[in-house]
Formats: C-alpha cells, sequence, structure tokens
C-alpha cells in the first residue's frame, strides 16, 4: 500500500539528488547554485520531518503490539 506521502517523499529524494548532482557539476552560477541549495535544504527539512513521523508511527504501532502481546500471554 503506498500512501500519498510515501510518494512525496520519494519524489523529495529524487529532487535532492538532482540538486546534488546540479551543484556538484560546476556548470552553474554562484546565484543559482544558491537557489538550489536552499531548495535542498527545505527538501531535507521535509525528508526529516516525514522520517520522524514515521518512527514514531512505528514506534507506536510497536508498543501496541507490545501490550497485545502481553495481553494474550
Amino acid at each position: 500500500m503506498k500512501s500519498k506521502t510515501t510518494n512525496s517523499f520519494e519524489k523529495n529524494i529524487e529532487k535532492l539528488e538532482k540538486i546534488s548532482n546540479l551543484l556538484e557539476s560546476e556548470d552553474i552560477g554562484l546565484e543559482e547554485a544558491i537557489q538550489y541549495y536552499e531548495e535542498g535544504i527545505e527538501l531535507s527539512q521535509t525528508c526529516l520531518k516525514t522520517l520522524n513521523e514515521a518512527e514514531l508511527k512505528v514506534t507506536e504501532l510497536k508498543k501496541k503490539l507490545e501490550e497485545t502481546d502481553s495481553k494474550i500471554k
């Protein structure tokens, strides 16, 4: 099951990779490099937030599973 968040996360990672390649290529000017760098920072913050939310959800699900297991035993 793919969610909208997963697709957005994957697209943001792809964009980050493209920006990284552009910045490493040295074929862009300083102003353009700064714009790409700023966009990359914003994308990385968005991705980090998504990962933190996913980690929290997994932790909550694991806790529920452990609670269920302890009730069964």
